[in-house]
């Protein structure tokens, strides 16, 4: 099955947004992330924070481990991560460091985003590695599925209050 990169793009991103579902299932913000090489997915990672207590397990950083032992090379050259939101500081780091060339993101992080929201760390000629970006795959899916997750907490909320 030979996908145009559209295709492919937008079924990997539902593959990230499948992951991100799984985080919301353990009461973790839904974000989710897959690595591709060669179209085949060397990476699965979706958030974490809440259940082990450990602030860098984000996503991408979960996925980018879990390829790297995969492809048994801290170097994930050729690969692409596909992430539901816009990375943050901490795992744009990760990507430049993994030598990652290309990035697809759903919707953008406003509030802690390094793809252009706050930082660009994709396109900052002081890194010695820069990094494609595709954004906006299945962003009203992904937008949808953060929303849906932060307006039933706060009703939760309101509700444990009342």
């Amino acid at each position: 099955m030979m996908l145009n990169n559209d295709e492919q793009d937008q079924f990997f991103m539902q593959v990230a947004q499948e992951e991100a579902a799984i985080a919301e299932s353990l009461k973790e913000v839904p974000i989710g992330a897959v690595v591709v090489l060669d179209g085949q997915i060397v990476g699965r990672g979706h958030n974490l924070r809440e259940t082990t207590n450990d602030p860098t397990t984000h996503a991408e950083i979960i996925a980018i481990r879990q390829a790297a032992e995969k492809l048994d090379s801290w170097r994930l050259l050729d690969c692409t991560l596909y992430v539901t939101l816009e990375p943050c500081v901490m795992c744009m780091g990760a990507i430049i460091l993994a030598r990652i060339p290309y990035l697809v993101f759903g919707c953008r992080d406003p509030k802690v985003g390094a793809v252009g929201s706050i930082y660009n760390f994709a396109e900052d000629e002081r890194f010695n590695h820069h990094v494609q970006v595709r954004e906006g795959v299945l962003q009203d899916e992904c937008s949808h599925q953060l929303s849906h997750f932060f307006k039933k907490l706060r009703t939760e909320k309101k509700q444990k209050k009342e």
